[in-house]
């Protein structure tokens, strides 16, 4: 992406491309998939987020449109430009291969799990990957 059209600072940088994504996870964005790249660091330090969004019996003309219900929601934070290639690694190697099968589950698992909200968060401490499950806490990513 250009630097006139990328909407961020000078000094930040997306550690995933698009095409990063799309290469992990097999496809492109559709409306059971919706990509974006956020245009700031988010409040408790992740660097990338998943969301599940359940269907909804009744929104009573509120929330979500229908047609983005059973989707999956993933959004990247940008970080410094000195670190993004050190984040890049890191995120390519650890996070995306678990997104895959995080995405592959949403898709094709139970109607139990697909009826409830979920969600998947990494963030960067101390050079190390944590992942966090469901809001619950973070949790430092071993290397396979």
């Amino acid at each position: 992406m250009s630097a006139r059209h990328r909407r961020l600072p000078r000094h930040l940088s997306w550690p995933l491309t698009s095409t990063d994504l799309r290469s992990a996870l097999g496809e492109a964005p559709s409306d059971a998939l919706q990509v974006s790249f956020g245009s700031r660091g988010s409040t408790d330090g992740s660097l990338l987020d998943a969301l599940w969004r359940p269907p909804v019996g009744s929104n009573y003309g509120n929330g979500l449109h229908p047609r983005w219900w059973s989707s999956v929601w993933i959004v990247v934070i940008p970080v410094p430009s000195a670190e993004r290639a050190a984040t890049r690694g890191l995120l390519r190697d650890l996070a995306l291969p678990a997104l895959r099968d995080w995405v592959d589950r949403a898709r094709n698992g139970s109607e139990g799990w697909a009826l409830t909200g979920h969600s998947l968060s990494w963030r960067l401490v101390d050079q190390r990957l944590h992942l966090s499950r469901d809001r619950q806490p973070y949790r430092a990513v071993e290397p396979q």
